[in-house]
């Protein structure tokens, strides 16, 4: 069973694999909300989708990590002997492990509880900070702000060297951006990845697997990002969005 929002996802454990993770890994879920987080006005684009987002981003890491497959109905099965470290990665493969599951259900299961734990490790991390701010000149009231440690600065060049400069993706970058792009938040990047035909064009490919030459190696967590991406595009259609 996927665990409470006030279980294991949100405190590891002294001794759990989270707590001897090095404090500079990170999974795909915590790089791609660093990049939803908006410094500019402290919130977080694509909200009302995000646990479909994050969800999305953990399935796929498990598929980078060759710890999760597709069977030959497309349904996500869990390689035996093969679980993440990581404890959040841990718990979905966990789920999966119980019987083949489809992607949808997979994204709506492990989806919801992901949003708080993840927070919390950019802020522990000091990528993102909570600060208090006073409304109406009356009332605080908590925001978050940019922790100053340039890795979003970082991922976003990645991105940006991709979808604009044509640069060949590694698989991680190559997932964050077709995320991004199936997801519908990448227009809200304009300022930072400039929003224009190409761009759009390439972005597709990458939804649909296409990361060039240099990820032949990647072919499984290519098809499985592919699938995982369709969903999250499926998703996204049917539940409101923020402006």
């Amino acid at each position: 069973m996927i665990p409470h929002p006030d279980g294991p996802l949100a405190r590891p454990e002294p001794g759990s694999p989270r707590e001897n993770t090095p404090s500079d890994a990170s999974t795909l879920a915590e790089d791609l909300l660093l990049l939803l987080f908006q410094p500019d006005s402290g919130t977080i684009a694509g909200e009302n989708t995000l646990f479909y987002i994050l969800a999305g981003a953990v399935v796929a890491d498990l598929a980078l990590g060759d710890h999760v497959r597709t069977s030959r109905n497309t349904k996500v099965e869990a390689v035996e002997h093969r679980p993440p470290a990581d404890d959040i990665l841990r718990a979905a493969w966990d789920y999966v492990s119980e019987k083949p599951r489809g992607v949808q259900t997979i994204l709506a299961a492990i989806g919801p509880t992901l949003r708080g734990p993840l927070l919390e490790r950019l802020i522990e991390r000091g990528d993102v900070r909570r600060s208090t701010r006073k409304a109406l000149g009356l009332f605080e009231m908590a925001v978050l702000e940019d922790g100053g440690t340039a890795r979003r600065d970082r991922l976003i060049a990645e991105i940006r060297d991709v979808l604009v400069d044509g640069a060949e993706p590694s698989p991680r970058v190559a997932a964050l951006a077709a995320l991004l792009s199936g997801s519908g938040t990448l227009p809200q990047f304009h300022r930072e990845i400039p929003w224009s035909s190409p761009v759009i064009t390439r972005a597709k490919e990458l939804e649909k697997g296409n990361w060039g030459a240099g990820a032949a190696a990647e072919a499984v967590a290519r098809t499985m990002t592919a699938i995982i991406v369709n969903n999250v595009i499926i998703a996204a259609a049917v539940l409101p969005r923020n402006s």
